[in-house]
């Protein structure tokens, strides 16, 4: 099977479009610096330190790491602090800007940024470790970006996403025959291309768990539709297999339910 085929064929929409934010890097700098202009201040994902133990279980003190596509820094700062130097790069000039004005008040000033997309950047640099974490949404090419991550690095390759499963009340509704938007690209996807182009990973599962507490009822059932294709669906039947996952006290409503991380690593090969 041509794997990486596959990859290309999963960024394709329902309509047979590629979304405009996958291929349009002015929409996607737009989204982002909406995203940034919200942010108040520098706050990790709470999953974010428990990944960040087995990522630290590969690491050396002496490391010059480059990280590709830090987003709000879920990593970057804690790397920061566990290595000689880090060296970030992303496509959005609006999430430079955002951890540009977060160095001082972490502390860290070991830190380089580049604004680019490391897949078309030029550069002969090489690096003790490339790490990457759910940064690989709007690489088409995707066999070409592992590729240029292993020629990149000179001790180690580390690519890292979250995966499923998805939220249980979306498999039941599938189940159920309903159509679901359920997530077309994971980390088997990395892990068979990487096998296409002759590379063999390792691969670290951690388990996660996703707790989201919402103020009303209404909110509760907003957001957990959003993924359900069909328009015309039976709202309280959807609301039934929603609420059986749900805690509710004094009106707040709790979801909770059980995800992975995935951390796909390799020696750098030729």
């Amino acid at each position: 099977m041509d794997y990486i085929q596959l990859w290309k064929d999963s960024m394709v929409d329902r309509n047979g479009n590629i979304p405009k934010r996958l291929k349009d890097d002015e929409t996607e700098e737009a989204f982002w610096a909406s995203m940034v202009e919200k942010k108040q201040r520098f706050e990790e994902d709470p999953y974010a330190r428990i990944v960040q133990k087995e990522l630290f279980s590969l690491l050396n003190d002496d490391d010059h790491v480059l990280e590709i596509g830090p987003g709000w820094g879920n990593y970057t700062f804690a790397i920061a602090n566990k290595v000689q130097k880090l060296t970030c790069i992303d496509s959005s000039k609006s999430i430079i800007q955002f951890l540009d004005s977060r160095i001082s008040s972490q502390h860290a000033d070991n830190i380089e940024l580049v604004h680019g997309k490391f897949e078309s950047e030029h550069t002969q640099n090489k690096y003790d470790v490339v790490f990457g974490f759910n940064c690989y949404y709007r690489m088409y090419d995707i066999g070409q970006a592992l590729l240029k991550m292993n020629e990149s690095a000179n001790r180690l390759v580390i690519a890292g996403m979250t995966t499923g499963p998805e939220k249980p009340h979306y498999m039941e509704l599938y189940r159920m025959g309903y159509s679901i938007n359920l997530k077309q690209r994971d980390y088997i996807h990395i892990l068979n291309v990487l096998y296409q182009l002759g590379i063999l990973a390792d691969c670290k599962i951690v388990q996660l768990q996703s707790r989201k507490t919402y103020s009303s009822y209404e909110k509760l059932i907003k957001d957990n539709v959003t993924k359900i294709l069909d328009k015309d669906y039976n709202l309280q039947e959807v609301e039934k297999v929603i609420t059986k996952y749900v805690s509710e006290q004094d009106g707040v409503y709790e979801y909770a339910y059980p995800f992975h991380a995935a951390l796909v690593y390799w020696t750098p090969v030729s």
